[in-house]
Protein backbone atom coordinates (compact mmCIF):
# COMPACT_ATOMS: atom_id res chain seq x y z
CA UNK A 1 0.00 0.00 0.00
CA UNK A 2 2.80 2.38 0.94
CA UNK A 3 4.51 1.72 -2.39
CA UNK A 4 1.24 2.35 -4.20
CA UNK A 5 0.80 5.69 -2.41
CA UNK A 6 4.34 6.69 -3.38
CA UNK A 7 3.58 5.75 -6.96
CA UNK A 8 0.42 7.90 -6.97
CA UNK A 9 2.32 10.81 -5.43
CA UNK A 10 5.10 10.51 -7.99
CA UNK A 11 2.55 10.32 -10.81
CA UNK A 12 0.73 13.40 -9.50
CA UNK A 13 3.98 15.36 -9.29
CA UNK A 14 4.93 14.30 -12.81
CA UNK A 15 1.54 15.36 -14.17
CA UNK A 16 1.71 18.69 -12.36
CA UNK A 17 5.22 19.32 -13.69
CA UNK A 18 4.14 18.43 -17.22
CA UNK A 19 1.13 20.75 -17.03
CA UNK A 20 3.33 23.59 -15.76
CA UNK A 21 5.91 22.99 -18.46
CA UNK A 22 3.21 22.99 -21.14
CA UNK A 23 1.72 26.23 -19.79
CA UNK A 24 5.13 27.89 -19.98
CA UNK A 25 5.76 27.02 -23.62
CA UNK A 26 5.02 29.84 -26.06
CA UNK A 27 5.55 30.39 -29.78
CA UNK A 28 6.86 33.68 -31.17
CA UNK A 29 5.84 34.66 -34.69
CA UNK A 30 8.59 36.31 -36.75
CA UNK A 31 9.03 37.12 -40.45
CA UNK A 32 12.80 36.39 -40.46
CA UNK A 33 13.48 38.62 -43.49
CA UNK A 34 13.96 42.09 -42.00
CA UNK A 35 17.55 42.65 -40.77
CA UNK A 36 18.75 43.76 -38.31
CA UNK A 37 15.44 43.13 -36.54
CA UNK A 38 14.85 39.61 -37.78
CA UNK A 39 16.53 37.41 -40.37
CA UNK A 40 18.30 34.07 -40.78
CA UNK A 41 22.04 33.62 -40.35
CA UNK A 42 24.25 31.38 -42.48
CA UNK A 43 23.18 28.33 -40.48
CA UNK A 44 19.49 29.07 -40.94
CA UNK A 45 18.96 30.21 -37.35
CA UNK A 46 16.56 33.11 -36.84
CA UNK A 47 18.44 36.04 -35.29
CA UNK A 48 18.06 39.77 -34.73
CA UNK A 49 16.82 42.48 -32.40
CA UNK A 50 13.23 41.19 -32.34
CA UNK A 51 14.43 37.69 -31.48
CA UNK A 52 16.60 38.87 -28.60
CA UNK A 53 13.88 41.12 -27.18
CA UNK A 54 11.38 38.28 -27.49
CA UNK A 55 13.70 35.86 -25.69
CA UNK A 56 14.32 38.41 -22.93
CA UNK A 57 10.57 38.88 -22.44
CA UNK A 58 10.07 35.11 -22.32
CA UNK A 59 12.77 34.82 -19.65
CA UNK A 60 10.96 37.39 -17.50
CA UNK A 61 7.67 35.54 -18.01
CA UNK A 62 9.44 32.26 -17.13
CA UNK A 63 8.30 30.82 -20.44
CA UNK A 64 10.14 28.57 -22.86
CA UNK A 65 9.71 30.14 -26.26
CA UNK A 66 10.21 28.80 -29.76
CA UNK A 67 10.18 30.68 -33.06
CA UNK A 68 7.66 30.18 -35.84
CA UNK A 69 8.40 32.01 -39.09
CA UNK A 70 5.74 33.38 -41.41
CA UNK A 71 5.62 35.39 -44.64
CA UNK A 72 4.82 39.02 -43.89
CA UNK A 73 1.66 39.18 -45.99
CA UNK A 74 -0.01 36.43 -43.95
CA UNK A 75 1.53 37.04 -40.55
CA UNK A 76 -1.58 38.47 -38.81
CA UNK A 77 -3.87 35.71 -40.16
CA UNK A 78 -1.27 33.18 -38.92
CA UNK A 79 -1.42 34.73 -35.44
CA UNK A 80 -5.22 34.59 -35.40
CA UNK A 81 -5.10 31.01 -36.66
CA UNK A 82 -3.08 30.21 -33.50
CA UNK A 83 0.07 29.21 -35.34
CA UNK A 84 1.92 31.19 -32.66
CA UNK A 85 1.05 32.96 -29.41
CA UNK A 86 2.44 36.44 -30.05
CA UNK A 87 3.93 38.29 -32.99
CA UNK A 88 7.18 40.17 -32.45
CA UNK A 89 8.31 41.20 -35.92
CA UNK A 90 8.75 44.98 -36.05
CA UNK A 91 5.06 45.62 -36.69
CA UNK A 92 3.78 49.20 -36.66
CA UNK A 93 0.80 49.84 -34.42
CA UNK A 94 -1.94 51.16 -36.70
CA UNK A 95 -5.67 51.72 -36.29
CA UNK A 96 -6.38 49.29 -39.13
CA UNK A 97 -4.37 46.51 -37.50
CA UNK A 98 -6.03 47.19 -34.15
CA UNK A 99 -9.24 45.95 -35.71
CA UNK A 100 -7.69 42.50 -36.07
CA UNK A 101 -5.28 42.20 -33.11
CA UNK A 102 -4.31 43.76 -29.80
CA UNK A 103 -0.89 45.35 -29.30
CA UNK A 104 1.49 45.54 -26.38
CA UNK A 105 3.06 48.80 -25.32
CA UNK A 106 5.58 49.95 -27.97
CA UNK A 107 8.97 48.27 -27.67
CA UNK A 108 10.70 50.70 -30.03
CA UNK A 109 10.00 53.83 -32.05
CA UNK A 110 10.53 54.07 -35.78
CA UNK A 111 10.88 56.66 -38.55
CA UNK A 112 10.33 56.41 -42.30
CA UNK A 113 13.01 57.84 -44.58
CA UNK A 114 13.96 57.68 -48.26
CA UNK A 115 17.24 56.28 -49.58
CA UNK A 116 18.63 56.77 -53.08
CA UNK A 117 21.99 56.77 -54.87
CA UNK A 118 24.71 59.07 -53.54
CA UNK A 119 25.49 60.24 -57.07
CA UNK A 120 21.98 61.68 -57.29
CA UNK A 121 23.03 64.73 -55.30
CA UNK A 122 20.06 66.73 -56.57
CA UNK A 123 17.51 64.07 -55.48
CA UNK A 124 14.77 65.85 -53.54
CA UNK A 125 11.96 64.24 -51.57
CA UNK A 126 9.24 66.87 -51.86
CA UNK A 127 6.19 65.90 -53.88
CA UNK A 128 6.91 68.08 -56.90
CA UNK A 129 10.50 66.84 -57.21
CA UNK A 130 9.42 63.20 -56.99
CA UNK A 131 6.89 63.51 -59.81
CA UNK A 132 7.39 60.69 -62.32
CA UNK A 133 9.86 58.77 -60.12
CA UNK A 134 9.55 55.06 -59.32
CA UNK A 135 9.61 54.49 -55.56
CA UNK A 136 9.75 51.11 -53.84
CA UNK A 137 8.61 49.80 -50.46
CA UNK A 138 7.66 46.53 -48.84
CA UNK A 139 4.04 45.53 -49.26
CA UNK A 140 1.65 45.74 -46.25
CA UNK A 141 3.98 48.06 -44.32
CA UNK A 142 3.57 51.60 -43.05
CA UNK A 143 6.05 52.74 -45.73
CA UNK A 144 4.00 51.17 -48.50
CA UNK A 145 0.78 52.67 -47.16
CA UNK A 146 2.42 56.11 -46.76
CA UNK A 147 3.60 56.08 -50.38
CA UNK A 148 0.17 55.14 -51.70
CA UNK A 149 -1.63 57.69 -49.51
CA UNK A 150 0.75 60.63 -50.01
CA UNK A 151 2.41 60.07 -53.38
CA UNK A 152 0.17 57.60 -55.20
CA UNK A 153 -0.95 60.29 -57.64
CA UNK A 154 2.59 61.56 -58.22
CA UNK A 155 4.99 58.60 -58.41
CA UNK A 156 4.89 55.01 -59.57
CA UNK A 157 4.75 52.95 -56.37
CA UNK A 158 6.31 49.48 -56.55
CA UNK A 159 5.59 47.14 -53.65
CA UNK A 160 7.58 44.03 -52.77
CA UNK A 161 6.95 40.89 -50.76
CA UNK A 162 10.21 41.38 -48.83
CA UNK A 163 12.46 44.32 -48.04
CA UNK A 164 15.37 42.43 -49.61
CA UNK A 165 13.61 42.35 -52.98
CA UNK A 166 13.02 46.10 -52.77
CA UNK A 167 16.76 46.63 -52.23
CA UNK A 168 17.56 44.34 -55.17
CA UNK A 169 15.44 46.49 -57.48
CA UNK A 170 17.11 49.63 -56.16
CA UNK A 171 20.59 48.31 -56.93
CA UNK A 172 19.47 47.12 -60.36
CA UNK A 173 18.03 50.54 -61.20
CA UNK A 174 14.40 49.46 -61.41
CA UNK A 175 13.38 52.00 -58.78
CA UNK A 176 14.75 55.48 -58.16
CA UNK A 177 14.44 55.32 -54.38
CA UNK A 178 13.08 53.30 -51.50
CA UNK A 179 11.02 54.35 -48.52
CA UNK A 180 11.48 52.12 -45.49
CA UNK A 181 12.03 52.06 -41.74
CA UNK A 182 15.04 54.24 -40.98
CA UNK A 183 16.80 51.62 -38.87
CA UNK A 184 16.39 48.90 -41.50
CA UNK A 185 17.80 51.29 -44.10
CA UNK A 186 20.57 52.22 -41.66
CA UNK A 187 21.65 48.57 -41.47
CA UNK A 188 21.48 48.01 -45.23
CA UNK A 189 23.47 51.18 -46.01
CA UNK A 190 26.40 49.68 -44.06
CA UNK A 191 26.49 46.63 -46.36
CA UNK A 192 28.60 46.43 -49.53
CA UNK A 193 25.46 46.61 -51.66
CA UNK A 194 24.22 49.66 -49.77
CA UNK A 195 27.40 51.76 -49.73
CA UNK A 196 26.62 53.65 -52.99
CA UNK A 197 23.34 54.84 -51.41
CA UNK A 198 22.39 57.28 -48.67
CA UNK A 199 19.47 58.82 -46.80
CA UNK A 200 17.66 61.54 -48.70
CA UNK A 201 15.69 64.33 -47.04
CA UNK A 202 14.25 64.27 -43.54
CA UNK A 203 12.11 61.43 -42.19
CA UNK A 204 8.58 61.68 -43.58
CA UNK A 205 7.06 59.95 -40.54
CA UNK A 206 8.47 60.13 -37.00
CA UNK A 207 5.61 58.89 -34.82
CA UNK A 208 5.67 55.21 -35.81
CA UNK A 209 5.42 52.96 -32.75
CA UNK A 210 6.31 49.27 -32.95
CA UNK A 211 4.40 46.76 -30.83
CA UNK A 212 3.94 43.06 -30.15
CA UNK A 213 0.69 41.75 -31.61
CA UNK A 214 -1.51 39.23 -29.78
CA UNK A 215 -4.96 37.83 -30.46
CA UNK A 216 -7.90 40.00 -29.40
CA UNK A 217 -8.49 39.81 -25.65
CA UNK A 218 -5.51 37.53 -24.96
CA UNK A 219 -4.25 38.14 -21.38
CA UNK A 220 -0.69 37.49 -22.55
CA UNK A 221 -0.67 41.15 -23.56
CA UNK A 222 -0.42 42.30 -19.94
CA UNK A 223 2.29 39.75 -19.19
CA UNK A 224 4.30 41.05 -22.14
CA UNK A 225 3.83 44.65 -20.97
CA UNK A 226 5.01 43.78 -17.47
CA UNK A 227 8.03 41.90 -18.84
CA UNK A 228 8.88 44.83 -21.14
CA UNK A 229 8.93 47.22 -18.18
CA UNK A 230 11.26 44.81 -16.36
CA UNK A 231 13.82 44.49 -19.16
CA UNK A 232 13.88 48.28 -19.60
CA UNK A 233 14.32 48.84 -15.85
CA UNK A 234 17.08 46.26 -15.31
CA UNK A 235 19.20 47.26 -18.33
CA UNK A 236 18.52 44.15 -20.42
CA UNK A 237 16.84 46.22 -23.13
CA UNK A 238 19.78 48.64 -23.34
CA UNK A 239 22.28 45.79 -23.73
CA UNK A 240 20.31 44.40 -26.66
CA UNK A 241 19.79 47.88 -28.16
CA UNK A 242 23.51 48.69 -27.94
CA UNK A 243 24.41 45.45 -29.71
CA UNK A 244 22.57 46.64 -32.82
CA UNK A 245 22.56 50.45 -32.71
CA UNK A 246 24.89 53.18 -31.39
CA UNK A 247 21.78 55.13 -30.30
CA UNK A 248 18.58 54.31 -28.43
CA UNK A 249 15.54 53.25 -30.45
CA UNK A 250 13.24 52.81 -27.45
Amino acid sequence: MQSYKKFLLAAAVTLAFSATAAAETLKMGIEAAYPPFNNKDASGQVVGFDVEIGNALCAKMKAECTIVTSDWDGIIPALNAKKFDFLISSMSITEERKQAVDFSDPYYSNKLQFIAAKDKADFKTDKDSLKGKVIGAQRATLAGTWLEDHLGDTVEVKLYDTQENAYLDLTSGRVDAILADKYVNYEWLKSDAGKPYEFKGDPVEESDKIGIAVRKGDPIREKLNAALKEIVADGTYKKINDKYFPFSIY
